[in-house]
């Protein structure tokens, strides 16, 4: 007998079955002795559609509103239906006595699995792989732990209870609000308190009254103090009067300055924890000027493809003490290139590890982010594949050094009977900085640029001289300097991320997606790193009903399908009140009298049946569209938006007709690549592979098969 080993993608199927000695490949699965691994190609099954249970529905209309069907059906997707089959067709074999799932290990892959075993109808014993990397160690390992599947049956609950919670009320409350208004409005369980986040703070920068304020600042030999009224006010000065009044009554004391206060405190600075994918989103946001989507495709990657991190979409920054004695291996492993001085330093010394980054109970389904014991050949990286992980490894590598020390000294002088402040560090031992040393000045900023806050600390990294109590000194020069206030500073992904996860909105593998999907709606857009909504975004956040903008209602739901997960909250008593509040949420939207005003219409009318046409943008760049939504009416109103993106911006690219052929073209870098390849003279993809397939049957790929292909490419580029 064998073992169904269902993998949620190909690429895993296909290294789980090489792991187990699969080695009989058929179109949907790969067999060996005792398994036969197939995959899903993400969700094969979903909830249906409401058509499905009623053809009626196909038309939106208010009267037919809230669909609330009392058991929610599912249904195989048709464009991956073939694969479904397959599978279906291997759990009817009779020399197959179990399914192992190996889907990802976490609430999403699990509901993929499961919902294929329901339609299938699988009543044998099943187990579970629950991976934390993709290792071929990691495998072995973990099937020899496999676990009885019904452990993981509240965790399947959840992810059932979330999916069905996201259907009632993110479809119902859309359809309502697009059939009422006319318009493309989309409303949903995360996506609408996060822009409702995006919308408060948009409030507080158009409200915002900039005043205008001062700061003095005096210059000695060799350092620099600035002027406060006293310890606990910040130095800012309301009036310029005051400010020119104050700089001549230091002026003329400018000969008496005396130190009356000096304290020095020997302090220090843990170690950061190790990431989660949060975390790491909004380092990856913040230094590299990644996306949260980008983020997370290339850190998917590297764990998949190239095994060199563990699991990703995990909310813990804490490790295990079973994974301990693998740490000193994972030093080993990452001990090339610009880490190689760091990680045999970190292997010198005894690998210990404190409750900062070993707590049994911090972990729940997966333990932080860090490298695996894969050998890591960095030439094999893409240049996004590459900074991400130097974020990884460097926050790995930190774990192992001692903290940052150093000596903080402040400073009180006297100046007749005006106060100067001034502080100064001292680095005693660099700690876990030494990680970091080419972004030492990095490290030392603080985020407050990021949450709009001023910064009135900038003279405290200095260096101070020896100094001594009531030591005279001589001011050189006072001067005063003319500021204003700032307003809160637009959202980056990074500071939307991080309220997010105050708030609990949606989980680590979900926030990246809820801010991708505003985007694509037209509700927020982004502009140089920061978000803000549109006009779209600006109206449907008024249109929506008051408890569904609430991040704390959302906050709250999240928290009962974490206790669903741990079999702790009832899920029956769960979607019961998902369904009333998808009811009266739908009878608000109804019997509201609030208008809505397309942000977006044109001066130009459709040719088809004369309304207004409205400018949106979609994956393929920005078109016209008619405001009648029966009219099916579209054109495009400029270049076509490509896949391809940009090597340096990373946007993606516009499509254009040259004399020379077709061309990819982005604007702000002025990058241009030729895309006809009969004239760029470049051989495609496809041709490519048709002569790696010709030649790698007759010989390893040596430098003299490499030279073969080469020439072979040169000559049908000739062509």
């Amino acid at each position: 007998m064998k073992s169904l080993v269902l993998a949620e993608k190909p690429s895993v199927a296909k290294e789980i079955a090489r792991v187990l000695g699969c080695t009989q490949k058929h179109k949907s699965y790969i067999e060996g002795p005792k398994y036969v691994v197939t995959w899903a190609l993400g969700h094969l099954v979903t909830l249906a559609e409401p058509e499905d249970y009623d053809k009626k529905y196909r038309t939106w209309t208010l009267e037919d509103l809230p669909i609330v069907p009392k058991r929610m059906n599912l249904k195989v997707m048709r464009e991956t239906s073939h694969q479904f089959k397959a599978i279906a067709q291997l759990c009817k074999r009779q020399d197959i006595s179990e399914l192992i799932i190996a889907t990802d290990a976490g609430r999403e892959g699990e509901l993929v699995a499961r919902w294929i075993m329901e339609l299938v109808h699988w009543r044998k014993p099943f187990k579970r792989l629950w991976i934390s990397s993709q290792t071929d160690q990691a495998i072995k390992e973990g099937f020899q732990k496999l676990k009885d599947g019904r452990a993981y049956n509240d965790l399947y609950a959840s992810a059932v209870c979330r999916a069905e919670a996201d259907w009632l009320i993110g479809l119902n409350v859309t359809r309502a609000l697009t059939t009422k208004y006319n318009a493309q409005l989309a409303a949903g369980r995360v996506q609408t308190p996060t822009l409702s986040m995006l919308m408060e703070r948009e409030k507080a920068i158009k409200n915002f009254q900039s005043q205008p304020y001062w700061t003095i600042t005096a210059q000695f030999d060799r350092f620099q103090a600035t002027y406060r009224q006293q310890d606990t006010q910040d130095g800012r000065i309301w009036s310029e009067e005051e400010a020119k009044e104050i700089v001549k009554r230091i002026a003329d004391n400018s000969q008496v300055a005396t130190v009356v206060q000096l304290r020095t405190t020997e302090k220090q600075q843990p170690h950061p924890q190790a990431y989660d994918l949060t975390e790491l989103q909004r380092d990856a946001n913040k230094k590299l000027g990644f996306s949260a989507k980008q983020t997370s495709n290339v850190l998917q990657k590297l764990y998949e493809q190239h095994k060199l991190v563990t699991y990703p979409r995990t909310d813990s920054k804490y490790l295990t003490t079973d994974m301990v004695p693998t740490l000193p291996g994972r030093l080993q492993s990452i001990a090339v290139g610009p880490y190689q001085t760091l990680a045999r330093k970190a292997l010198a010394g005894k690998v210990t590890m404190s409750a900062r980054v070993v707590n049994n109970e911090k972990v729940s389904d997966h333990h932080a982010i860090i490298p695996t014991e894969q050998f890591v050949q960095l030439g094999q990286l893409t240049n996004d594949e590459r900074r991400l992980y130097d974020l990884i490894v460097r926050r790995f590598l930190s774990l192992f050094f001692k903290p940052y020390r150093y000596d903080e000294t402040a400073v009180v002088i006297q100046a007749g009977n005006d106060k100067l402040y001034a502080k100064g560090k001292i680095e005693k031992d660099a700690g876990w900085r030494a990680v970091y040393t080419e972004n030492s000045r990095e490290l030392d900023r603080e985020d407050e640029e990021e949450d709009g806050q001023e910064n009135t600390s900038s003279l405290e990294q200095q260096s101070l001289p020896p100094l001594k109590q009531g030591e005279k000194l001589k001011i050189k020069q006072t001067m005063y300097k003319p500021l204003r206030t700032m307003p809160p500073a637009r959202y980056t992904e990074a500071s939307l991320l991080a309220q997010m996860e105050k708030y609990g909105l949606g989980t680590p593998a979900t926030r990246a997606d809820i801010i991708e999907k505003l985007l694509q709606t037209d509700t927020i857009d982004r502009t140089s790193n920061r978000l803000q909504p549109t006009g779209k975004g600006e109206q449907l956040i008024e249109l929506v009903v008051d408890e569904l903008r609430s991040p704390e209602l959302t906050a709250k739901w999240e928290a009962e399908l974490e206790k669903i997960a741990k079999g702790k909250a009832d899920p029956e008593k769960f979607i019961v009140a998902i369904r009333q509040q998808a009811t009266k949420w739908v009878g608000e939207v109804i019997s509201t009298t609030k208008q809505y005003k397309p942000h977006n219409t044109t001066g130009s009318f459709c040719p088809e049946c004369g309304e207004a046409m409205l400018e949106v943008k979609g994956k393929r760049g920005k078109s016209f569209v008619c405001s009648n939504r029966e009219c099916s009416y579209r054109k495009a109103a400029g270049p076509v938006l490509l896949n391809k993106r940009c090597p340096q911006c990373r946007k993606k690219m516009e499509m254009h007709d040259g004399k020379a052929g077709k061309y990819a073209q982005c604007k702000p870098c002025n990058i241009i690549e030729m895309l006809d390849e009969a004239k760029s003279g470049k051989i495609n993809k496809r041709e490519e592979q048709k002569l790696l397939n010709k030649y790698k049957d007759n010989a390893p790929l040596t430098n003299s098969l490499a030279y073969k292909l080469k020439a072979a490419m040169m000559e049908q580029n000739k062509k």
